[in-house]
């Protein structure tokens, strides 16, 4: 397993990327959340099996249609209790 806390900046903020997140974590079988940040980037933290932290890694550079992404910050971080992938 491998839990870490990420920050994703760019135009990430109402775009449904939080939504879209969750769908793409989800379907990962990724835990943890994802939030907004007051200075417009969004933080996650993630964890489950290294390859798809990985993946879910790849697919945020991306994001949804409407995002702009551009850099992702990562830290090894503590795995989160609830094992389901939430927006907080």
């Amino acid at each position: 397993m491998a839990a870490k806390r990420i920050v994703i900046a760019g135009l990430v903020q109402r775009v449904g990327y939080r939504d879209w997140m969750v769908a793409e974590a989800t379907a990962l079988g990724v835990a943890g959340w994802v939030r907004n940040l007051p200075d417009g980037s969004v933080e996650a933290l993630v964890d489950g099996a290294t390859p798809a932290v990985e993946e879910l890694l790849r697919r945020c550079r991306r994001g949804p249609a409407r995002a702009r992404v551009d850099s992702i910050t990562e830290e090894m971080a503590t795995p989160p209790e609830d094992p389901e992938f939430r927006r907080i």
